[in-house]
């Protein structure tokens, strides 16, 4: 007598590597006959509309698929980045389990792609199977760490200046590997942010708009910007201001242009821009040390309660 078949699927994703949102905002408008409309959509005339943000729930960016038979499913990914993920996928808890290709297995995935991942079957047809699958997923093309020093324009217009709040190795919230070389730029809200580097808007999140120092309330809720370099590297631009990101997903950006406004959203105690070069190195999103062009020459990196860009009366 066959054993019955059970299957259980874990998904496990990288930090920031779910982010989109299921519900859309709503659009709120009067037509030619007075009557009001409530859609998702915005009105395609010139007509005025009014927007209504609504508060969102977390959807993976990463999302795994099932087809074939119950018998011998396949296992598709779908990247809904405008940019490459690296995942992992494992077995756990497997009985009388044949994978193809064999797990565990890694996978880059390109931006805005379904791929064919793993088929599973028992390894005993006669015997019934059971397992889990455990799916790590991390933004960005794999890489070393890059060699180079990284020089960076300052994220914000070169003719002001901002005091670093929070710098490398800090230690109120920047305690994971992803931040060890992350900064807080204090800057009031609706403040411009400006792209350190030419590159590809990875991932786009705007529709927040509530903030606090409640991290399980507030630690997936920031408002930010992910551009993607030529080297692998990525910017992380975050806290950003409701819909204050001016630029769209998968559109190219060059060093100095305005992508967004700052805010207070997500984890915060107060208006700043969250600002970190991280790398996807062994799975892991890696922060990497960096350094600001200086307008007389040369580079300084970033020093906790000093200004960083061009103080009033300096040239």
């Amino acid at each position: 007598m066959l054993k019955t078949t059970t299957v259980l699927v874990f998904l496990v994703c990288g930090l920031l590597a779910a982010m989109p949102a299921a519900a859309k905002n709503i659009y709120k408008y009067q037509d030619e006959n007075g009557i009001w409309h409530f859609t998702d959509k915005a009105p395609e005339e010139d007509i005025p509309f009014d927007t209504v943000y609504m508060e969102r729930e977390r959807e993976d960016r990463v999302r795994l698929r099932q087809e074939g038979t119950k018998q011998n499913p396949l296992y598709y990914l779908f990247n809904d980045y405008w940019g490459p993920v690296q995942v992992e996928l494992k077995l756990a808890d497997a009985v009388n389990v044949l994978s193809e290709p064999e797990l565990p297995a890694r996978f880059v995935i390109l931006g805005q792609k379904e791929q064919l991942l793993a088929g599973l079957g028992a390894l005993d047809p006669r015997q019934g199977y059971q397992y889990r699958l455990n799916l790590a997923a991390v933004p960005g093309p794999p890489g070393p760490v890059n060699p180079e020093k990284l020089v960076l324009k300052v994220p914000f217009p070169e003719n002001e200046a901002y005091i670093v709040s929070q710098g490398f190795n800090g230690e109120k919230t920047h305690l994971g590997e992803d931040s060890t070389y992350a900064i807080d730029i204090a800057m009031p809200e609706n403040s411009m942010v400006h792209a350190v580097r030419d590159g590809i808007v990875m991932d786009v999140e705007e529709d927040f708009n509530k903030g606090g120092t409640d991290l399980k309330k507030y630690a997936d809720k920031a408002n930010h910007v992910r551009v993607l370099h030529k080297d692998g590297t990525m910017a992380l631009y975050a806290h950003l201001g409701l819909a204050g990101v001016i630029v769209r997903p998968g559109a190219h950006v060059r060093a100095g242009q305005a992508i967004g406004r700052s805010g207070n959203t997500g984890f915060s105690s107060g208006p700043h821009l969250h600002f970190v070069i991280q790398q996807n190195i062994g799975m892991k999103l890696i922060s990497l040390p960096f350094e600001f062009a200086l307008r007389n020459g040369g580079s300084a990196p970033p020093v906790e309660g000093q200004f960083i860009g061009l103080l009033p009366g300096t040239h």
